[in-house]
């Protein structure tokens, strides 16, 4: 959100009191969907051309005296450009030292997870994006027809995205939906009475991502993914059309001299005793195929 004014130690007046424990309450980050699907590449700063193949060589039968068949690969050329994410955090001087109520630790996590939700927001619905493609152009739309585990209902609408993948000689290699949809899935059945969504007994999922495997894939049960405009609540297909890459990590910087607009106003650090915390990590991001993905929509 945006900076109305600097937060201070003020704020957190009964906090100092008695004995602090970490913030439990808060949200544990959640890390991106997206990017743990998608295929990672090195980004540089100057961007990164990644080959695509265009052209396979083909195999043909040859008669006696007949001659063999020729063919060639072909391959281009496609660019990621790295683009930039920032946050700035406004403190007083007296918070940084104090940290009350573990502050700076919170400001830190929940950084991770704004650059995970832009991300997300941006590579699947365009949302704010940089990038010159996102995961709802040019996808195939699926309806989920239902929205309640009624008989076989969730398996046959998962299983028409998966013929318009195969159909199309795609690949399901993964799949990723929203938690609106968790409760549906839940209860969900092939048709041998069979749970849909299939978890491992023995791991455990950092936050608020619930891993597990859907149709024998590996899926997520993820935050962020729902869309309002059109209701869009997963998505499945072949993920190595989907790549992504960094440079380098979330990298913070500490002014007590800049300036930073507060309330519509530009206003020194240094004459008002204030800290900003600048939190910047740059991405690339590239839709290969769009066509390999396919998109759940709910219009309930």
């Amino acid at each position: 959100m945006a900076v109305t004014a600097p937060t201070k130690l003020s704020d957190f007046a009964g906090f100092l009191n008695r004995e602090q424990s970490a913030p439990i309450f808060e949200r544990a980050a959640r890390s991106s969907f997206v990017q743990r699907l998608g295929t990672q590449v090195q980004l540089g700063i100057n961007g990164q051309s990644i080959p695509v193949v265009t052209g396979r060589i083909a195999a043909s039968w040859t008669g006696e005296g007949a001659p063999k068949g020729v063919s060639s690969a072909a391959v281009a050329l496609k660019t990621m450009d790295p683009k930039k994410l920032t946050a700035i955090a406004v403190v007083s001087a007296e918070v940084v030292r104090a940290n009350p109520a573990g502050y700076m630790d919170l400001v830190k996590n929940q950084v991770g997870e704004a650059f995970a939700t832009a991300f997300d927001l941006a590579a699947a619905h365009g949302t704010g994006s940089p990038f010159s493609t996102n995961l709802d152009t040019g996808s195939t739309a699926v309806e989920l027809t239902g929205t309640t585990p009624a008989a076989t209902a969730v398996y046959d609408d998962l299983n028409a995205g998966l013929g318009v993948l195969v159909n199309a000689d795609k690949l399901w290699t993964g799949s990723a939906f929203d938690n609106r949809f968790e409760p549906i899935l839940n209860g969900a059945k092939d048709t041998a009475g069979r749970p849909l969504f299939l978890e491992a007994p023995y791991t455990e999922e950092a936050g608020p991502i619930r891993a597990g495997r859907l149709l024998g894939r590996p899926s997520f049960l993820s935050p962020g993914i729902y869309s309002a405009t059109p209701k869009i609540l997963g998505y499945a297909g072949d993920w190595s059309q989907v790549a992504w890459g960094a440079v380098g990590g979330i990298t913070y910087k500490v002014s007590t001299e800049a300036a930073v607009t507060i309330n519509g106003v530009l206003t020194s650090l240094f004459e008002n005793n204030l800290v900003a915390i600048l939190a910047e990590a740059e991405y690339g991001f590239l839709v290969n195929d769009a066509a390999s993905i396919v998109r759940f929509t709910n219009a309930v």
